[in-house]
């Protein structure tokens, strides 16, 4: 086994970690890992993100089922709209430039990220709903279905806020549900870049397998961080390996220019001046906080 092999199957444990623990993040480290460690062509790294992170999905929802931490409803109609957008994404991506695939994959990254820093401010006082409205679902799980099949994302990046931010769902079950939607909307992106890229199985394999090690870990953690902590952790995550992504697809000759990092400096900076003061929620009321109900509660299951 070569040292790039070893390294590429120790960093997939990585994958894992951040599937299990927050929801999503897996191709955001599976599709550099196997671009710029690995040394795939993009199109195919894509396609097996795709399978790496569909399997470490479906296997890692099961210790966020065992503890009533998802909305199998929700995640099963999300899924299913979503198979339909990625299918048609990752039939499309045939027709795109690899390099424009990435830039966009990283630009979504960052724009997610910011949205989830900034948190739901409206969210206060409100019921946490049993299941979300199921055309809402629908119209979501087509959306972010096609922009991750596109991309080769499995769409926690996107998932999880899109059942967070806007589904009004606690973060630990946002997380839990998520992995439901991405194994399916996987698979589905998956069948439609198999139809134009080859795959090689064996790296697959034990990329995926030390990925499902990686899922039970993260498992064992999600319930165990607060959820702000986690929601902002998640989009800090997401702003460094898009920052990453973006610069790599820029000519070698910008990439070694100080004032391309001066710029990415000041571009951070500005996104904390905006996101941090947002992100800052509002001194509860007396008696608010208990009102609220722990996530584990009969009314979450």
């Amino acid at each position: 086994m070569s040292a790039t092999l070893l390294l590429t199957v120790g960093l997939a444990v990585l994958i894992g970690i951040s599937l299990g623990l927050l929801g999503g993040g897996g191709s955001i480290l599976a599709v550099p890992l196997l671009v710029y460690v690995a040394d795939l062509p993009a199109k195919e790294a894509i396609a097996t993100s795709l399978l790496v992170v569909g399997a470490t999905s479906a296997v890692g929802v099961i210790p966020h089922a065992r503890g009533n931490r998802v909305r199998w409803r929700t995640g099963l109609i999300f899924g299913l709209a979503g198979m339909a957008g990625a299918y048609a994404g990752g039939r499309l991506a045939e027709f795109i430039p690899a390099a424009y695939l990435l830039t966009g994959f990283a630009i979504m990254m960052l724009a997610t990220a910011i949205a989830m820093i900034r948190g739901r401010r409206s969210a206060e006082g409100r019921p946490v709903p049993h299941e979300l409205p199921v055309f809402r679902v629908i119209i979501d799980g087509i959306v972010v279905g096609l922009v991750t099949g596109l991309v080769g994302a499995g769409g926690g990046f996107l998932v999880v806020p899109a059942l967070a931010l806007l589904g009004g769902l606690p973060m630990p079950v946002a997380v839990g549900t998520s992995l439901v939607v991405i194994a399916m909307k996987s698979f589905a992106g998956l069948a439609g870049y198999l139809s134009s890229v080859s795959i090689n199985w064996g790296l697959a394999a034990a990329v995926t397998a030390a990925a499902i090690v990686g899922s039970f870990l993260g498992a064992r953690l999600a319930g165990k961080i607060p959820a702000d902590v986690l929601r902002k952790s998640f989009g800090w995550f997401v702003v460094v390996m898009g920052v990453f992504v973006l610069t790599q697809q820029l000519p070698a000759e910008l990439r070694s220019n100080p004032l391309l990092w001066t710029g990415v400096g000041i571009a951070v900076a500005a996104t904390v001046a905006v996101s941090v003061p947002l992100g800052r929620r509002k001194p509860e009321a007396p008696g608010e906080s208990a009102v609220r109900e722990p996530v584990g509660s009969a009314s979450h299951r």
